[in-house]
């Protein structure tokens, strides 16, 4: 019972929380003078200015993929050298060497794609200093890209014969500046009020009940707070959200999962306002909160069923405990870990690994159904809105009508770049996953071999090709092979996506409105 009305409680609190920042956000894309803005307006033009960005600047779709590309390609090679020559940078009380080449290209493809893959133990592998400035502020610039995507598709909806779609550079200053700062110093101060860790203190060597430990430390709050608004996912530490010192109570527990759907339901709100439709947002709300609970109802049963003879000698009276933390049980590490694979978050608070055959399966096709269950900021809704288009056109055809959406008609040329943006990233997750079952080396990072190896591996690129980034962790993913490949697989299951959506957001614009 106390499960049910926490999912309950979590959804109330979702919809009341989202609608009126909907409002915020809405005004922010669309360019708003709101008077609230003013103590941010010279942070916000002394941006272009130090930057050379003209505010003023409409540019197309080609513009957009342009600026997102080149951004994108600087972000990764500096998150790239930062990694690699962290021992020669500040902030690295642990002395920790710098980050071979294999593992820090595909950190920095990770975190530049929202996607937070991480081959490496946090605490043990990145310094302070990797942490605040190479992965921490992408969580904020890649979450940022997202958003500014789906600005870009809304406004290709919602304008007429035009081919502008707004300024790249300046919804991600916006972005940034008006939403995802504020939200995340407030965040970061709530954590740090219920026991999450915020210091550039070195490791602390204690005595505990079974002797010697070493604690870690470090400027946790900070991350964690954009982590998990951001749908980004890439812990601090190597436990991620099951450490105590990111997430420490079930009240942040709580919290943390909610944030995470926080911003993609704020998103389906703030379409239906610009669009001037708010039935729109309302039904496509409605679908994901239906769909998301279809997935997440059998999951729940799988993993608190007793099951008394599953292992002898174990008492499953309380359901599946193995691989989860006992200060939040077995009901909110199942919507913790669905609620992240659901989204593009990937963060865990529970090993995903030692979940039941059906428990573990449902954060799997969670991800494979595109992530667009709410999904990941920005990313999540425009993925929504290619598959609404593609519904549109072809049942426009079966009842043999012109097929609109909000008044556009949806064109051949709206389907070539539609079905690519949804096919690109079955074909990243199945090419990859072939490619691993056939490479000779791949057997020897497993955990397990057989059927649950097999898993192991569609589960793997099945995340990097969704961008979320959280694992079965039995795999041993730091070697050449799952370096070098699955930054390719991030890669592409990234910008393969986006690039498309920016081509049909141009032609979207340029085309009438039907008179109704």
């Amino acid at each position: 019972m106390s499960d049910i009305l926490n999912y309950i409680v979590f959804f109330g609190l979702l919809t009341v929380a989202a609608w009126p920042l909907s409002r915020w956000v809405a005004a922010v894309f669309d360019g708003f003078g709101s008077r609230a803005t003013r103590w941010f307006r010279p942070a916000e033009g002394l941006v272009y200015k130090v930057s050379s960005i003209d505010p003023d600047q409409d540019m197309d779709w080609k513009q957009w993929v342009g600026a997102l590309m080149i951004f994108s390609v600087i972000k990764t090679v500096v998150v790239f050298l930062v990694l690699v020559f962290q021992d020669k940078l500040p902030f690295n009380p642990q002395n920790l060497p710098g980050v071979p080449w294999d593992l820090a290209l595909n950190t920095a493809v990770s975190f530049i794609t929202n996607t937070n893959w991480q081959n490496y133990g946090g605490e043990a592998t990145m310094s302070y200093f990797s942490q605040m400035a190479a992965l921490a502020v992408q969580n904020f610039l890649s979450a940022a890209a997202g958003i500014a995507v789906l600005a870009a598709l809304i406004r290709g909806l919602v304008r007429k014969q035009t081919t502008g779609l707004g300024n790249f550079w300046v919804d991600l200053v916006r972005i940034n500046l008006y939403v995802l700062l504020p939200l995340s110093l407030v965040y970061a101060l709530f954590l740090v009020s219920q026991g999450v860790i915020q210091n550039l203190l070195p490791a602390v060597s204690v005595t505990g009940l079974t002797g010697p430990q070493t604690l870690p430390m470090g400027p946790v709050a900070s991350q964690e707070a954009i982590k998990m608004l951001g749908t980004n996912g890439g812990g601090f530490f190597n436990a991620n959200s099951a450490h105590p010192f990111e997430n420490p109570t079930p009240f942040t527990n709580f919290v943390e999962t909610f944030s995470v759907f926080l911003l993609p339901a704020t998103f389906v709100f703030t379409f239906g306002r610009l669009a001037k439709d708010l039935r729109q947002a309302w039904a496509i709300y409605g679908v994901m909160v239906v769909l998301f609970t279809l997935f997440f109802v059998p999951g729940y049963l799988a993993e608190t069923a007793a099951q008394p003879h599953a292992v002898a000698g174990v008492d499953w009276s309380a359901g599946n405990l193995e691989g989860k933390e006992t200060r939040f049980g077995v009901g909110p590490s199942v919507l913790f870990d669905e609620v992240t694979t659901a989204t593009s978050c990937g963060a865990v608070n529970s090993m995903l690994d030692s979940f039941t055959p059906l428990g573990g399966m449902f954060p799997l096709v969670l991800m494979q159904v595109g992530e667009v269950i709410f999904g990941g900021v920005g990313s999540g809704l425009y993925g929504m809105l290619a598959f609404i288009l593609l519904t549109v056109f072809v049942g426009g055809l079966m009842v043999g009508r012109t097929p609109e959406y909000l008044g556009k008609k949806i064109e051949p040329y709206d389907m070539k770049v539609l079905v690519v943006a949804v096919m690109i990233t079955p074909f990243v997750v199945l090419v990859g996953t072939a490619a691993a079952s056939l490479w000779h080396w791949v057997p020897s990072t497993l955990n397990n071999h057989g059927p649950h190896g097999f898993t192991e591996i569609f589960y793997a690129f099945s995340s990097m090709g969704n961008n979320n980034g959280s694992a079965f962790a039995g795999l041993g993913g730091n070697t050449h092979f799952w370096n070098v490949v699955g930054a390719a697989a991030m890669f592409v299951g990234r910008f393969g996506v986006m690039i498309p959506i920016l081509a049909l957001a141009g032609n979207l614009a340029k085309k009438k409105t039907s008179v109704v």
